[in-house]
């Protein structure tokens, strides 16, 4: 019996998606629930799976075809008998026509290291890469087509790269922007345009956190089972400013100002495909080691490309740490429609002048952009500074002050 293979059904969020992988060829035969193809969106790659044991009949939509919620892209038989199918060096051989003794030990090189799709294989052989060195996103480690894109744009300016050569004998490679990237780029230009972002910045002195963490760790791993971060603090303290000046968490809707009820804290996270943001739902409400689990399962989902839509929609306010890079200071951009964003920085020793003595402590510089639209810099200020004096004294932190 033939069964039409469908994109998954978008939310009205997303328009549409790209195919990024078929991981199963036509002919071959798929057990029920495995993975059968990748969907690119905006923000996520979604995963098409085998409704039942059998085999993939027919590819519609190739990869790179643009598709929309829930449209067919392919077919599928449970009764059909798998057709066995492996790609061998000749395969490569006709589809590139013609390929010197020199370009088929390349190509021989290339697929047989990792696995990859078909789209993935033409773009690694074209450009004359070692897939061992790219990076897989898809399951089972495979290697999508947005893989060795992202791989050509994080080495375009390394001449052993493969990259092509000009007219004028100098190294340049062109390769399409990914999704992912091109809607992050749209977006930033956008907010760019459409608010009157300003940036207002502190400093605060982790001195006691650190002593926090140092003193009860181990203790706190133990009884958790998570190690003791410092993002939940921030966290924490966010939700406790955002309470006592509720316009930082509203959002501007044509005319209109909405106050949020609650307080849903976007956390970016850096991935290989770009900057996502997952969302703790309701913080308000979680404590400390419930947002810590919280905190590192959305990293480690975002990294591995197991973010769904839903955990990325919405927020009232974000949190950017751009420290982990080593970044001492930067200007963050706002998650819109939101109207304020946090950056922490590096925590470094520096001289600080301390009742009268100079000493040194464990600095780390804050940075919120905000838009000016809605928040006056006064509230934007007393915001920020109410964030640096939970840091430093966590009891407040304890104390709801």
């Amino acid at each position: 019996m033939t069964i039409e293979i469908k994109s998954p059904t978008f939310p009205e969020s997303v328009a549409d998606g790209t195919v990024a992988n078929w991981v199963k060829k036509e002919g071959e035969s798929v057990n029920q629930d495995e993975i059968i193809a990748e969907i690119e969106t905006d923000k996520v790659v979604l995963e098409v799976v085998a409704p039942s044991n059998g085999v993939l009949t027919k590819i519609i939509k190739n990869e790179g075809d643009i598709v929309n919620s829930a449209e067919v892209i392919g077919e599928f038989d449970e009764k059909a008998e798998a057709i066995k199918h492996e790609e061998s060096l000749e395969d490569v051989n006709e589809e590139k026509d013609s390929n010197t003794k020199e370009d088929q030990l390349n190509i021989e090189k290339n697929t047989n290291s990792g696995k990859s799709g078909p789209a993935a294989k033409k773009l690694i052989v074209e450009n004359n890469l070692d897939s061992s060195l790219i990076k897989p996103s898809g399951k089972d480690k495979r290697i999508t087509k947005a893989d060795v894109i992202n791989h050509l744009e994080s080495a375009s300016s390394t001449p052993e790269s493969g990259l092509m050569t000009s007219a004028s004998s100098r190294p340049e490679q062109r390769v399409p922007m990914s999704r992912l990237r091109n809607t992050i780029a749209k977006r930033l230009v956008s907010v760019q345009q459409e608010t009157a972002m300003l940036t207002t910045f502190n400093e605060v002195d982790m001195l006691p956190i650190k002593e926090l963490r140092a003193k009860y760790g181990q203790e706190f791993e133990k009884q958790h089972g998570i190690k003791l971060g410092f993002m939940g603090f921030f966290v924490i303290a966010a939700v406790q400013a955002l309470k006592k000046f509720p316009i930082v968490n509203a959002s501007i809707d044509k005319s209109d100002v909405i106050y949020h009820g609650y307080q849903d804290i976007g956390v970016a996270v850096s991935t290989e495909r770009g900057l996502v943001v997952p969302i703790i739902k309701d913080a308000d409400t979680k404590s400390l080691p419930e947002l810590e689990k919280s905190i590192l399962e959305y990293s480690e989902k975002a990294r591995d490309s197991k973010l769904t839509i839903e955990e990325m929609q919405g927020g009232t306010f974000t949190i950017s740490n751009g420290g982990v890079f080593g970044s001492l200071l930067s200007t963050p951009i706002l998650n819109a429609p939101q109207t304020a964003i946090l950056g922490m920085h590096s925590i470094q020793d520096r001289p600080v002048a301390i009742n009268g003595e100079v000493v040194i402590r464990p600095m780390m510089y804050l940075a919120m952009s905000y838009d000016h639209r809605l928040l006056d810099g006064k509230e934007a200020v007393r915001f920020l500074v109410s964030i640096k004096e939970q840091l430093e004294s966590p009891e407040r932190l304890l104390l709801n002050l």
